[in-house]
This record gives C-alpha cells, sequence and structure tokens, in this order.
C-alpha cells in the first residue's frame, strides 16, 4: 500500500459511473510539489468518492499503485495510477500558500485571482475558514473591506461547495456512495449528519441498502437488537414489497424478508409488536396491512380527485350536437359498443376506454376528441414514450408529448381564453402510482380526464396497478371494446393475442403475418439473430431479461455489424471504448431531458467522430428514431447500451413493423408478458419458443394479479378517507 498527496490538475472523464483524474505530486500538508517527474492518476467508480474532483483540488489517496510510462508532449513522465484505491480523500488547503493558490486556480471561485487571495490571507489568516463556513452579515462585512461586494458572494459560492467536506470525506469512509452524499449535503445540514451519527439505519431514506447500512452500524458498534435497527428492517422489508409493485404489504409477505434481513426470529417478532410507531408507514389495525406512508398519501389523493371528477356529469344538448356531428363525419359506422364508448368520455368528467389491439380504441378517441374540440375545449394528450406519443399524435391528429414533458410544463388550468381543458392519457396500463399522482396534482381539478389502454398488458414498472384498479372499482365511467373488427387482409394478431389473453393457446402457432419457430432453449438467440439478419432496419427484438436481451445483442452485432467503426477515445496513451459500432442500434437507459433522451429511446449510432461543442468535447452523435441528432458526452455515453434486442418494458407503448419475442420461461415471462409482447407489433410477428413453453406461459396466471394496491378500495368507498 502507498499514500501519495496531489494537486488536480486534469479531469479525463467524469461520468456517471467511472472517473479518472490526475493530478502532479505535493509533499504531505504543502502546496509544494514533491517531484515533477511523475504525475498522480486516479480511475475509480464514482460513487466511491467522497466529492465530485475537479482541477485545483487537493487530495490524498492510499492504495495499490502501478508504475507506468506515458508521454506528455515531447517528454516522457512515470505515472503513479491508482486503480481503484483502499482510500481517497479531498483536503480543504489550511495553510496559507495553499489557500491562496487553492482559491486562485479552483473555478468554483469565479473572478478572484492569486492577488484577492493572497490580500484575504494577509487580512485574517486562520480565522478565513470559520468566516467562510458560516455566512454572517458580520462576516461579509469583514470580507467587504478585502473585496466587492460581486468577489465576496462569489468566494461564498465557491466555498459553499467545501464546507461540508469533513462530512462527505467521513460519510465516504464510511463506504456511503457519492449519490447519497450529495443527496444528504444538498438537501439537510449539519444536523442530519450529527443524526447518521447516532443512528446509521436513517441513510435508508436516501436510498441505502439495510444489509450496506448494518455494515457500517457494526462498525460504530451499534447492538443488533437496537430499537432503531429493527424499525429499519420492518422499513426496509415494506420497501421491498413496493419495488414488487404492491402499495402495501401484509405481516405475512414481510416476515420471510424480516427473518432474512435480522437472521433471527426472536427479533423479527419484537420489530413486529414495537414497528407500528415508525412514521414511514401506517399499521391498519382493521386488516393488520402495513402502508407506507407515502404510497397511502398518493393513492388517497388520486381516489378523491377521480371521485370528483365522477361525480361531475354534462348531459347538456350541446354534447349530443358534437356527439352527432363527430359521428357522422366517419366514413364508417360506429359499432354499438364504439358509440356507446365515445358518448361515455363526452358525458362523464373523467371515463376509460379500454380494449385490445383491433377493438377500435383509436376510433372512439379520435371520435370523442373532435366533438371535445367542437365544444370548445383544449385536448391535451400524453403517452409515456416518445415513440409511444409520436404513434398517438399520428391516429389523433392532435399535438401530443411525452407525460415527462407534460409535468416539466406550467400545470394546466383554465383561463379567459382557454376555459375548459382535457387530458388524454394514453396506454394508462404503464402508469404506476407514483406517476399517476403527479399527473392528477399537475392538473386543476376542472382539467377532465380520459384513460384509454388495455388492463391485461404488463403493468407499470413502478408501483400499483392504476389502470386496473380503476376500472375494477366501478366507480369510474369505463367501456371495454372486446369486439375484433376483423379486416380483409388482416395480420391475425389481434385475434391471436385475444386468445392468448384468454389463456388459451391459439389452435395454430403460426397465422397470417405471425409465423412460430419452434426452437430449444439453448438455440433461442442464434435463431433471433438469424431472423433479425433477414430484415435488420424494419426488427425489434424483445427479449424477458437482461441477461438474454445482452446476449442477443452481442451476437447481432457480431452477426450484423462486425467491422463498424468503434466508439471510443484515448487517455495518456491507453484506449477506452463501449463495443458499440457505427450502424449499430442504440437504446437510452436513463432520462436526460434536458438533451432530449429518456429511458427507452431507440436511436443509431450514426458517427463516431470526436468534436467540440460549447467546450465540452464530443466522441460521436446517435440520431433518434424521432430523426433528432443526439450528442455523445461524457454523461451519455454511461446510459447507452446496444439496442438490437430490448427488454419489454423498454418497448411498452411503442410499436415496431417486425418484432422477434425470443420466449423463455422463468418469473417474469407470463401470460401477460407473452400479450403485451406481441401487440408491440404493426405488421409481422416471429416468435422464437419450444412450443411447450409457450403453451406453459400462455396458461399462466399473470403476476400483476397478485399485486397489492389499495386505490381500488378507496374508490368503491363513499369517503376516501383511511383508518388508522
Amino acid at each position: 500500500m502507498h499514500e501519495e498527496y496531489f494537486r488536480v490538475t486534469s479531469c479525463q472523464h467524469n461520468g456517471y459511473k467511472y472517473a479518472i483524474f490526475t493530478g502532479i505530486p505535493l509533499k504531505a500538508d504543502s502546496y509544494k510539489i514533491n517531484s515533477g517527474k511523475y504525475i498522480v492518476s486516479i480511475r475509480c467508480e464514482n460513487q466511491s468518492l467522497p466529492i465530485k474532483p475537479s482541477v485545483g483540488q487537493q487530495w490524498r489517496v492510499r492504495g495499490v499503485r502501478t508504475l507506468e510510462t506515458v508521454q506528455a508532449g515531447d517528454y516522457k513522465l512515470q505515472q503513479h495510477l491508482y486503480d481503484a484505491p483502499a482510500e481517497m480523500e479531498c483536503m480543504l488547503p489550511e495553510t496559507g500558500e495553499a489557500l491562496i493558490r487553492f482559491i486562485a486556480n479552483e473555478k468554483e471561485f469565479t473572478g478572484i485571482g492569486e492577488a484577492k487571495a493572497r490580500a484575504l490571507w494577509d487580512a485574517f489568516g486562520s480565522e478565513l475558514h470559520p468566516m467562510l463556513q458560516f455566512e454572517t452579515s458580520e462576516h461579509r462585512g469583514r470580507l467587504r473591506e478585502v473585496l466587492s461586494e460581486v468577489s465576496v458572494t462569489a468566494l461564498y459560492n465557491g466555498y459553499a461547495k467545501y464546507k461540508n467536506l469533513a462530512h462527505a470525506n467521513w460519510l465516504a469512509s464510511l463506504g456511503v456512495p457519492l449519490r447519497i452524499q450529495q443527496r444528504i449535503l444538498k438537501y439537510h445540514d449539519n444536523r442530519t449528519v450529527e443524526i447518521l451519527k447516532s443512528n446509521p439505519y436513517a441513510l435508508l431514506g436516501f436510498g441505502m441498502s439495510f444489509a450496506d447500512i448494518d455494515t457500517i452500524a457494526e462498525q460504530m458498534g451499534m447492538e443488533k437488537s437496537a430499537p432503531m435497527r429493527l424499525a429499519a428492517a420492518l422499513e426496509s422489508a415494506i420497501r421491498k414489497e413496493v419495488e414488487k409493485g404492491h402499495t402495501y404489504a401484509t405481516h405475512q409477505a414481510l416476515r420471510p424478508e424480516m427473518i432474512k434481513l435480522l437472521g433471527d426470529k426472536t427479533l423479527v417478532a419484537e420489530a413486529f409488536a414495537s414497528g407500528y410507531r415508525n412514521g414511514q408507514f401506517i399499521l391498519r389495525p382493521e386488516t393488520g396491512t402495513y402502508h407506507p406512508t407515502a404510497q397511502i398519501m398518493m393513492e388517497s389523493v388520486v381516489a378523491k380527485r377521480l371521485k370528483a371528477l365522477a361525480a361531475n356529469k354534462d348531459e347538456d344538448e350541446s354534447v349530443f350536437k358534437a356527439l352527432t356531428e363527430a359521428v357522422q363525419e366517419l366514413p364508417y359506422d360506429l359499432t354499438e359498443q364504439q358509440f356507446r364508448a365515445v358518448e361515455s368520455s363526452l358525458t362523464n368528467s373523467v371515463s376509460c376506454i379500454t380494449g385490445g389491439a383491433g377493438t377500435g380504441k383509436t376510433t372512439v378517441l379520435s371520435t370523442a376528441l373532435k366533438a371535445y374540440a367542437a365544444l370548445g375545449y383544449k385536448v391535451h394528450a400524453v403517452a409515456l414514450s416518445g415513440r409511444a406519443a409520436m404513434r398517438l399524435h399520428e391516429s389523433i391528429g392532435f399535438f401530443t408529448m411525452t407525460i415527462a414533458r407534460l409535468l416539466r410544463e406550467e400545470p394546466i388550468s383554465p383561463s379567459l381564453d382557454e376555459p375548459k381543458h382535457l387530458l388524454v392519457i394514453d396506454e394508462a396500463s404503464m402508469i404506476d402510482l407514483p406517476t399517476m399522482y403527479r399527473i392528477v396534482t399537475h392538473l386543476d381539478p376542472s382539467v377532465r380526464i380520459i384513460l384509454t389502454g388495455d388492463p391485461n398488458q404488463l403493468p407499470a414498472i413502478g408501483c400499483g396497478k392504476v389502470l386496473s384498479d380503476i376500472v375494477e372499482s366501478g366507480a369510474i365511467a369505463t367501456v371495454e371494446l372486446n369486439i375484433v373488427k376483423r379486416q380483409e387482409g388482416s395480420t391475425s394478431i389481434p385475434e391471436y393475442s385475444t386468445t392468448i389473453n384468454r389463456g388459451e393457446v391459439p389452435p395454430s402457432l403460426s397465422v397470417g403475418a405471425i409465423t412460430f419457430h419452434e426452437t430449444p432453449p439453448q438455440q433461442v438467440v442464434d435463431k433471433c439473430k438469424s431472423l433479425y439478419a433477414e430484415s435488420p432496419y424494419n426488427t425489434q427484438i424483445i427479449g424477458a431479461t437482461k441477461a438474454l436481451v445482452g446476449e442477443v445483442n452481442r451476437e447481432c452485432q457480431k452477426l450484423i455489424n462486425p467491422d463498424g467503426e468503434r466508439l471510443q477515445f484515448r487517455l495518456h496513451g491507453d484506449d477506452f471504448f463501449l463495443d458499440m459500432r457505427v450502424g449499430d442500434p442504440i437504446l437510452f437507459t436513463r432520462n436526460n431531458y434536458n438533451i432530449g433522451i429518456q429511458n427507452g429511446s431507440l436511436g443509431i449510432l450514426s458517427s463516431t467522430e470526436r468534436d467540440t461543442q460549447d467546450g465540452q468535447e464530443t466522441f460521436g452523435i446517435v440520431t433518434l428514431d424521432t430523426g433528432e441528432a443526439i450528442s455523445i458526452t461524457d454523461e451519455v455515453f454511461d446510459c447507452m447500451e446496444l439496442g438490437y434486442g430490448i427488454t419489454l418494458h423498454k418497448a411498452q407503448g411503442s410499436q415496431f413493423p417486425r418484432i422477434i419475442v425470443a420466449v423463455q420461461k422463468g418469473r417474469i415471462s407470463d401470460r401477460a408478458w407473452l400479450y403485451t409482447a406481441i401487440t408491440r407489433a404493426e405488421a409481422e410477428i416471429h416468435i422464437v419458443a419450444q412450443a411447450s413453453d409457450f403453451a406453459s406461459i400462455v396458461k399462466s396466471v399473470s403476476n400483476a394479479t397478485k399485486r397489492a394496491s389499495f386505490l381500488r378500495e378507496l374508490l368503491e368507498e363513499r369517503d376516501s378517507g383511511v383508518s388508522h
């Protein structure tokens, strides 16, 4: 193990996952350079850092080092490389000369050069740190004796990043990841850190796992039977149920997880006996169910808003006139079911239109929206993904946007110019409880809502089953479209999916535009890649698990695009690269609305040419399927994956001309999964599976039906209040 001190001179990479930074060596506790003959470099996971590195900072590093020779212009330098070091600490310089250089060189201290920094030290010396740690009018007044008001503000703004440095280093030494440190120090003050020192289990609320906190608590000498530990175990077990999609938990569901966390049945019993005192959830005595406070609050708000809207009906003559005119404009006749759905959505302030593929949901919706427009309503239409929003726009002719964009914009409320508003939520089966809560709180209570979707599809990734609860409660006007209108030249996709939805194996596994490829499990990937190669430009492979999708992507790239130019960059003589090539389909796995991508966005890697935009280096271009060009920066690197194959959750809400469904038995693959996957196709489907596995999945009951959700009960109640 070696230990060194250095001042940061370059931050080559600071992405979501990894950081690479370099500096010149210093003597311990000094600003003086130790030697100009070598440099110190660190490569590590971003989450192991106490603070984001930037030029001018002083660091201490301890760990195993590798000696390398690197080229620096015309010179060769020795590099001391620490790969994932055991200890890293950013230090605020204490001595005069070190602090002067730090303030002068650190870019956070805008407009304060060496002369001003030296004048500060000459005036205040070691008093300067406490003056900057605690901003008061007296301290600002004293600083104004040396600096202008603008420079004083710049000094405090720059120092703000470092005032919690001791806490950040302490949290990092315990193993608290950087993202959690930042959350703690950004939104909380010193008192929070003091609470963590006495109760590390408070870290649970910042997203840290119980097992990781247990390790920290053990280092701090905390007893296994400590009440705060038992309460945290119960809270953690409840959170686990929420992660599975439930909005509340039963004693029976929690017990196995509690035993796993605490490892002692006596402690588990003690935790259950005293757990009701925890403010993070509510125990309902009449049912013995544990409701997380956040979830029950969201369910109550959603239920109250929907029930208030449901109480408002509009059966004015003008409504029926607009309805009649919209229907008469159609070049064909609506079925009785479809007419009832249009009428229901116009006469009720909140309504649902449900049904599977080919039942005419789009026809009903576009007809209803024409009538709403004639009645003077401003129509807002949203979908979860950008691709789905584009498809919705093509179907209804009105402006559409993603839900994420809607929530970033001003809340929808009446004005003198636009007194009446309607919100359409498409593919509502994908909407989880937190999203529905954010939507209803973003709308004025007068805004009408139409939800369209298919409750039989795969449920939302997050907790709750909003659309199913709304439909099953009977409290909201709902019309189900269940007649598939067979058309000449039909693909047979609607009929095929309807049969699967009933839990029946289709009599012919291959029919119309659907081809079933009998394939043993170990050959599924090979079959998928050969089918993909037949028509790569209009095809999407859909799989159940990340592992299967990862293998599909690797194999497809080898077959389809082995020689494309690879995305790479060079640092200190080393090549770093992502195994993505020009021409590869790309999937983005995180939201970044500022640059125009969201989780599930798809595109093609169209260039690997390096460039500089607004002072930031870029490494290539991804052209999205919307036509938008996304520049690849450090932060974009970390959320890119190959997109030959994607999981169904990434595909939900979108449709593709030709899909290949890679069927694999497992926990995720149930009837709802298969039904949803098949309905992602516009024209052609290839199912790659073993017939016996396919039949088993078709007959399996959907996991979504097992989700515990309280919204339905709240909607059914006359008063949506909760018994405590």
